[in-house]
């Protein structure tokens, strides 16, 4: 009678094992997929940050040409005002280029001003794209430290199941024994 009930209490821990082993092996499966979703996530933000680098070389090379145009405008107004002192040397002169220069200036005017409008605008842009990748930054960093919490957690459960197969094999060859 006592063996019977050792018996069944080996068998009941055997089932309880059993039960174990499989609810350990579904977190495993759990855990293994949040791993895949973090490593598609950090993928995708890894995607994102090249693109973002992307727009801030395309940034740059905005502003880069707007700064040339800025110059080559200013460079225009100065010799505008060259022109505008030498007609001053005659009457006649000094009316038919005042009007040329006159029309040259405000062209160079809003020149001046659309380059101005350009060059805020790529800075904005810039400081805007520079945020949002340090944003992005932060997350991919958040999502790595992520992943390899996952990953250490995943080795944890293996290795724990692991070990419970092992107890569980070692409990069957107990058992085997004692049933011979």
């Amino acid at each position: 009678m006592a063996g019977m009930n050792s018996l069944d209490a080996v068998k009941r821990k055997i089932q309880c094992l059993q039960q174990q082993a499989d609810e350990a092996e579904d977190r495993a499966q759990v855990l293994q997929r949040e791993l895949d979703s973090e490593r598609e996530l950090r993928e995708k933000a890894e995607g994102e940050v090249a693109a973002l680098n992307r727009r801030i070389q395309l940034v740059e090379e905005e502003l880069d040409r707007a700064q040339e145009r800025l110059a080559t405008a200013l460079q225009k107004l100065e010799e505008a005002e060259k022109a505008a002192d030498e007609s001053e040397r005659g009457m006649k002169v000094i009316e038919n280029r005042a009007m040329k220069d006159e029309e040259k200036m405000e062209i160079q005017e809003m020149q001046l001003k659309e380059a101005k409008h350009i060059a805020e605008e790529a800075d904005r842009k810039y400081e805007e794209v520079a945020r949002k990748l340090v944003i992005l930054e932060g997350e991919l960093e958040r999502a790595e430290e992520r992943a390899e919490m996952s990953e250490c957690k995943a080795g944890d459960l293996e290795e724990e199941l692991k070990n419970v197969t092992n107890n569980l094999k070692s409990l069957e060859a107990q058992s085997e024994k004692r049933g011979l």
